[in-house]
């Protein structure tokens, strides 16, 4: 029972930070682009590189706090799904090339913050 309180507590904690970064990105920059959530899921994507090159390779940490900080934190933080609805409506809404650059952009960026989240933490 407490892994399910650990991811419970992780993705609750990670929600949040993605509502707060969101709405701050899209009040400062605004626009019809969804910036927010590419930064989320790029910056989510980057942690996930550094969270599990540390958590699988160079430590050796309690299985929770991988449940907490992967499953929990950041599976509440990244919005993959939101990602996909804002592509559909912003295609739907006429803007084809503002979706596909939006779909291209955070599928490459989103795996380059994996590579590099991965590099930066690896053993050498």
């Amino acid at each position: 029972m407490d892994r399910y309180l650990v991811v419970l507590a992780g993705a609750g904690f990670g929600g949040l930070a993605r509502y707060v970064a969101g709405s701050w990105i899209m009040l400062k920059y605004g626009g019809r682009f969804p910036l927010g959530t590419l930064i989320i899921n790029v910056s989510g994507s980057f942690l996930i590189g550094v969270l599990m090159t540390l958590l699988t390779e160079r430590l050796n940490p309690h299985p929770n706090w991988r449940l907490f900080l992967v499953v929990g934190v950041l599976g509440g933080y990244t919005t993959f799904s939101s990602f996909e609805y804002e592509i559909y409506q912003t295609v739907r809404d006429g803007a084809r090339w503002m979706g596909m650059l939006y779909l291209t952009g955070s599928v490459v960026l989103g795996y380059l913050g994996v590579w590099m989240g991965a590099l930066l933490t690896a053993r050498r």
